[in-house]
């Protein structure tokens, strides 16, 4: 197996026989040279064209020397806070500083500054001045345009301009770095490549611009609410490639123009990015760390698909990667099971294949090379649409096929299903199985909540169809005579549940004694549905009023409420009962 990183050093590039490299990357993550960290895909993508490409990993940003160390390269620098906005990596989402990075050697915390492309960028110009610079990854693609940032509780403008970058790719951005560095390496100028689907870039003027939208400004969003929610309309039915238009924003005198989304990546496009020469370990040099925490958990994963057609309000995923499911070959991830068995570390446990949603592989829509994503209808709510065909046989042969392979003994499901595709006949076989053969005694999934308006909000299924799932769950369990568990992901505090809701759902989990360990508190994030809800206090897709809840107190009290049995949380929950004139419901939580 490849241990050839790419190059981190002037010592590494001489290794290599290179005075100077075409593309820098330079990340908020560590090192890690493995198809699950945005920068090594660029990164190896870049390489596989001929290009020379190092990788500056959590440079020290207090000055522009960590910046200068692999030279001023010959195309462009490209520039990403890492695998998650670097508010997220580094704050909770009660605004505390989170003490552990799983990103970080060590998972020590405060490598990568607050809004990391931003500082990353201005010191490289700082460096080296007018250097071409792309900016990629998934902070700046949710901060493209004119966005909520919940950090600051207010809009801010496109991350393009803050940066002070020539160029900004959104999505996951493996075809747009590449035609940039071909189409700079014949000698464009970086202010002249304005035509590449899925960037955005800064326009002084854009008359001559054909079939575009023009959103409001970043002034009129910024001092009118229902402007923000009339752009956030716009960006969500231009999100689609088959149908999509060039949107524009201005900001001050000078307007953002983002081009329409990059189209799918065929099965042949995605096979060779999953199967390019990566390292599949962390850098050496963080061996005497302990290495990247981040990266034990996906160590010996394979990701079989890309995109989401579920939809859910909070989630950022289907902004990013899309809605339309792009799925690998079954001899592409065979392939790379193959090379996993024979890693040294290989214990014989493959610990997931999947995806945004692991039961969403080779699903296939007729509409989708067509016509693209629907534009007034969901695939999956308020019930699966009949034009989605679920890949169950083709999944059900990989995962045996993978089985098989030496070496391997286990090969689960770790990365959780969508229950709500679990409750068809049609899925009989491959819920067996995955309870047979695939379950590591416990499987995720995530009914967020039981509260039927707050589930609506979230474009979540009812709790009905939940219950469903268990009984069909525990059925196909206690016929294979098998001591089995759900993992249930619960969200606190999105918009539309007050302390009624969270009352509703901790009297729910006492009564079927469900004891959720993990609870995942609502965070905002950029261009998702759920953000626009918390900041105006509408549902941008209806037009709608929504309950919003944005104390620190009371955002801890729904928290508290779903834990009622932690010691620690009983003085909040009686101050809810107590709010809500239910203290006679005490006997419920506590003895």
């Amino acid at each position: 197996m490849n241990k050839n990183f790419l190059p981190t050093s002037k010592e590494e590039m001489q290794e290599r026989g290179w005075s100077a490299l075409d593309v820098i990357i330079v990340t908020g993550d560590a090192y890690v040279d493995h198809a699950s960290y945005g920068a090594s895909v660029i990164g190896r993508m870049l390489e596989a064209e001929g290009f020379k490409v190092g990788i500056i990993a959590q440079p020290r940003w207090q000055s522009a020397e960590d910046f200068k160390k692999l030279g001023r390269p010959r195309l462009f620098f490209g520039v990403t806070a890492g695998n998650l906005d670097s508010m997220v990596a580094n704050y909770t989402a009660n605004k505390a500083p989170r003490r552990k990075d799983g990103y970080s050697p060590g998972g020590k915390p405060g490598l990568r500054p607050d809004r990391a492309t931003i500082v990353y960028t201005n010191r490289i110009r700082e460096a080296f001045g007018q250097v071409p610079i792309v900016l990629g990854g998934i902070e700046a693609s949710l901060r493209r345009l004119a966005h909520y940032d919940y950090w600051s509780d207010k809009l801010r403008r496109s991350a393009l301009l803050d940066s002070k970058a020539d160029i900004l790719i959104y999505g996951m951005g493996e075809k747009q770095a590449v035609e940039i560095a071909k189409r700079l390496a014949a000698g464009e100028d970086i202010r002249s490549i304005d035509d590449i689907r899925g960037t955005a870039v800064i326009k002084n003027d854009v008359s001559e611009l054909k079939r575009r939208v023009m959103l409001p400004s970043f002034e009129e969003v910024s001092q009118d609410k229902e402007a923000f929610i009339e752009a956030f309309r716009s960006i969500h039915e231009n999100a689609d490639p088959a149908k999509a238009m060039t949107l524009v924003q201005k900001h001050g005198e000078r307007f953002i123009v983002q081009l329409p989304p990059s189209f799918p990546l065929t099965t042949e496009e995605l096979d060779r990015i999953y199967l390019l020469d990566y390292a599949r370990d962390w850098h050496p040099s963080y061996d005497k760390e302990g290495g990247v925490p981040g990266f034990e958990t996906v160590r010996f994963s394979i990701i079989s698909h890309r995109g989401c057609c579920g939809g859910c309000s909070f989630c950022s995923l289907y902004a990013h990667q899309g809605r339309i499911i792009q799925s690998r070959s079954e001899a592409s991830i065979l392939k790379e099971a193959a090379r996993i068995a024979v890693d040294k570390d290989f214990k014989g446990t493959i610990t997931d294949v999947g995806g945004p949603t692991a039961n969403l592989y080779r699903a296939e829509c007729g509409l989708w090379e067509k016509s693209g994503a629907c534009k007034e209808k969901q695939c999956l709510t308020p019930e699966k649409c009949k034009d989605l065909k679920l890949g169950y046989g083709e999944s059900i042969q990989l995962l045996r096929k993978l089985r098989a392979i030496p070496k391997v003994r286990h090969v689960f499901i770790g990365s959780g299903v969508r229950y709500d595709l679990l409750l068809e006949a049609s899925s009989d076989a491959y819920l067996r199985e995955l309870c047979a053969h695939n379950i590591s005694g416990q499987l995720k999934v995530a009914p967020e909540h039981i509260a039927l308006p707050v589930l609506k909000l979230m474009n979540k299924p009812s709790v009905k169809k939940y219950e469903e799932f268990v009984r069909r769950f525990d059925a196909v369990n206690k016929r294979l005579r098998k001591k089995q568990f759900l993992v249930n992901y619960f969200l606190s505090s999105h918009p539309g549940s007050g302390l009624n809701e969270a009352l509703q759902l901790a009297l729910y989990l006492a009564e079927h004694g469900i004891h959720p360990e993990q609870i995942q508190d609502f965070m905002p994030l950029p261009m998702t549905v759920s953000a626009v809800m918390y900041y105006t206090g509408k549902d941008p897709l209806t037009g709608k009023s929504v309950y919003v809840m944005k104390g620190l107190r009371d955002r801890k009290t729904q928290r508290a409420m779903i834990q009622y049995r932690q010691p620690q949380n009983k003085k909040l929950v009686l101050e809810a009962l107590k709010k809500l004139n239910k203290r006679h419901l005490k006997g419920k939580f506590f003895a």
